[in-house]
């Protein structure tokens, strides 16, 4: 661990970009994995141009992006830290979220490139404000800033599972299987689903 660290420091664009994009690559599988019928092959094309936007883009903007920020509100002092929460919110987010679809929707050589943005964009960045808020209030008050873009990376690794999901299915039907799923996480029933276990089979 502490030759990585100490690698991280030496070269810290390297390893923060190489982490982000992989993770990035890797959550494209998985949502792959949980979302198709089993046996059916992974479809490695899709992941690729998932990669190449995390790669070339994503991995990239994050690192320069919380340099830049770190430099402007330096510190984890409780001021700073709300000032950099808030900036990322309100300029970083949405530069992401629109390379992600309009990026994808170029690569896929969709007619309009930018129809799933106009359609999910809002959607998305409303449900980004709610968990890159913490994830970044955690990331600017504890984690060093030379391997802050692996930890967004790890972070991202969620994020964008459910990013590449979504971008696949309309918006209602995407929510509405998300709501669906989120009691089975809990380990509690959707509501009717125990009395519908509780009927005998000639009901």
């Amino acid at each position: 661990m502490q030759a990585l660290l100490r690698f991280t420091k030496r070269h810290p664009w390297l390893t923060n970009v190489t982490v982000y994009g992989s993770l990035f690559s890797c959550a494209d599988v998985v949502q792959q994995k949980l979302t198709k019928d089993p046996g059916d092959p992974i479809d490695f094309t899709q992941t690729a141009k998932v990669g190449l936007v995390g790669f070339c883009f994503h991995a990239n903007f994050n690192f320069f992006w919380l340099r830049a920020i770190e430099r402007v509100f330096p510190g984890s002092a409780p001021r700073n830290v709300i000032r950099k929460v808030v900036c990322d919110q309100l300029m970083a987010a949405p530069i992401t979220i629109c390379v992600f679809y309009a990026g994808l929707s170029f690569l896929d050589g969709e007619e309009d490139i930018l129809k799933n943005l106009r359609e999910k964009f809002w959607p998305t960045y409303k449900t980004g404000v709610l968990c890159w808020t913490l994830i970044q209030t955690v990331n600017f008050s504890l984690v060093p800033p030379y391997i802050r873009t692996a930890y967004i990376g790890l972070c991202a690794f969620l994020w964008t599972t459910f990013l590449c999901y979504i971008r696949k299915r309309d918006m209602e039907q995407a929510t509405s299987q998300l709501l669906a799923f989120l009691p089975r996480l809990g380990g509690r029933r959707a509501p009717g689903a125990e009395g519908q276990d509780n009927r005998r089979p000639s009901d």
